[in-house]
């Protein structure tokens, strides 16, 4: 629910004000004068309306105070018709918009939804840009066990029942989360995606449920949450099965009561956030081991959807390889076609990374390519026929997917350490990265010898130089 703070020193525009923006759903708190609004305001709002002269300190310096702590919360200012000089000066400071007195309702309410939406649509840019995009493409495929996923998909979406999807790593969870966001009602609001196992407990919290000014060393001011920011959408909760047990219990609260606490605040705050979460783990062990709720998996694993392995639905290979190889050849400014060579040993492929795994072959067949078509010497050596029934050379038919049965991962292969393996395709690209580093180091950045050295194509120098943020004195 948005929260809208009304700063006005006289009663009945302020009472009538506040009045007026609860009709419309909004929390909504008053200040009488400048200082109690800065006060409200370092708590955390959308959105302060404020007088321009009041007692103690006046509108401009409530904007500036508000801007200073939060940014991205908008500010609207009221004023008489004499002091419109000041208003426009409010604007060139950060304030959204002026009204001036006296004013209709109409107006008022108009501007402040605008300015609402505008506050949600940079919060959610203003996250996102923070995320990287792990999306390995579109929902691709129309084999038998992907047309039972999207069947599912169109039953869920127009619901606001939780989802857990469940598969290995690299199978496109996160993308049939967005495509049920897509398909239902609250498309138009927030999609927002939180890997679990890529914050510590501390930061996830924080992340997940905000914190209020002073909640820890550094907490200037009270920030928002993910589930705030989704508050009308949807939050994606990536690798759920991290979660530790101090967060485990404020997401079964929050699916209980539609509430949640910032860290270090006591009040309760009402958010309309639907939840779809995802892992890769079998969670009725974890449960039997202690480490998740049993509670909170029933809460979760409402409506569960499972995503099969690539090497079950090898007959969507084709589309896919085609889909990553215009999608990478554009980037590269090439025009490429894919042989059916190549293709062929692209189907008779295990894919242990899965659909992760086959874009980043992909990828890298285009980046190396000397010709206009991908064939079978572009792809890796490696890329062997896997031990299982090639069905006289046709693709193995996918295992549907079923809308009760549980997902089991399979054993992890280890090594003589006992520490598991790590994803195919980021051991692989760690050690290009590496590679590549060492040779910028070694040639001092000369980007001509580094890629001779690499046998790479400058172009091609160049395109991994910024997949991998390598900067520093270039050529």
């Amino acid at each position: 629910m948005k929260k809208v703070l009304i700063a006005d020193d006289k009663a009945s525009l302020r009472e009538m004000l506040v009045q007026t923006m609860e009709e419309k759903g909004y929390d909504v708190v008053s200040a009488k004068d400048g200082n109690e609004a800065v006060v409200h305001a370092a708590a955390g709002v959308d959105l302060v309306i404020t007088d321009l002269r009041m007692p103690g300190l006046d509108g401009l310096e409530v904007l500036r105070a508000v801007k200073r702590v939060s940014p991205e919360t908008e500010v609207i200012v009221m004023t008489a018709f004499g002091t419109v000089e000041n208003a426009v000066e409010a604007m060139r400071e950060g304030a959204y918009d002026y009204v001036l007195k006296p004013f209709s309702i109409n107006e008022v309410e108009l501007k402040a939804e605008r300015a609402l939406d505008r506050n949600r649509l940079a919060s959610e840019v203003a996250y996102l840009k923070e995320q990287e995009d792990s999306r390995a493409g579109s929902m691709i495929g129309t084999g038998a066990a992907m047309q039972q996923v999207h069947h599912l998909i169109n039953k869920v979406a127009p619901s606001n029942a939780p989802v857990l999807i469940l598969g290995e790593s690299g199978t496109g969870k996160e993308l049939v989360a967005r495509e049920i966001h897509r398909c239902g009602p609250r498309s138009g609001a927030s999609f927002i995606a939180v890997n679990c196992a890529a914050l510590s407990e501390g930061v996830l919290e924080s992340e997940l449920f905000g914190h209020e000014k002073g909640a820890y060393t550094g907490a200037a001011g009270a920030r928002k949450g993910r589930f705030e920011l989704a508050d009308g959408g949807t939050l994606f909760l990536d690798e759920i099965g991290e979660l530790s047990p101090q967060v485990q219990v404020k997401l079964l609260r929050f699916l209980q009561e539609k509430e949640i606490e910032r860290v270090g605040g006591s009040k309760p705050i009402r958010v309309d956030t639907r939840i779809i979460a995802a892992t890769h783990r079998n969670l009725k062990t974890a449960i039997v081991d202690g480490g998740f709720r049993e509670d909170l998996y029933y809460r979760l694993n409402v409506i569960p959807i499972e995503l099969p392995p690539l090497r079950d639905r090898l007959d969507d290979v084709p589309e896919l390889a085609q889909h990553f190889l215009d999608k990478y050849a554009r980037e590269m400014g090439k025009a490429m076609t894919l042989e059916a060579e190549a293709t062929d040993r692209l189907m008779h492929f295990g894919w242990p990374g899965n659909i992760r795994e086959l874009q980043n072959v992909i990828e890298r067949a285009v980046v190396l390519s000397e010709s206009d078509a991908l064939t079978l010497a572009d792809l890796p050596m490696d890329l062997s026929p896997f031990a299982a029934p090639e069905s006289g050379g046709q693709s193995v038919q996918a295992t549907p997917v079923s809308a009760t049965s549980h997902y089991t991962p399979p054993e992890r292969s280890t090594t003589d350490s006992g520490e598991p393996l790590t994803d195919l395709t980021a051991r692989l690209e760690a050690l290009e990265k590496g590679m590549i580093s060492e040779a910028l180091e070694r040639f001092r950045w000369n980007q001509t010898k580094v890629a001779s050295a690499l046998g790479l194509k400058r172009s091609s120098l160049q395109y991994k130089l910024k997949k991998y943020c390598l900067t520093g004195n270039n050529e």
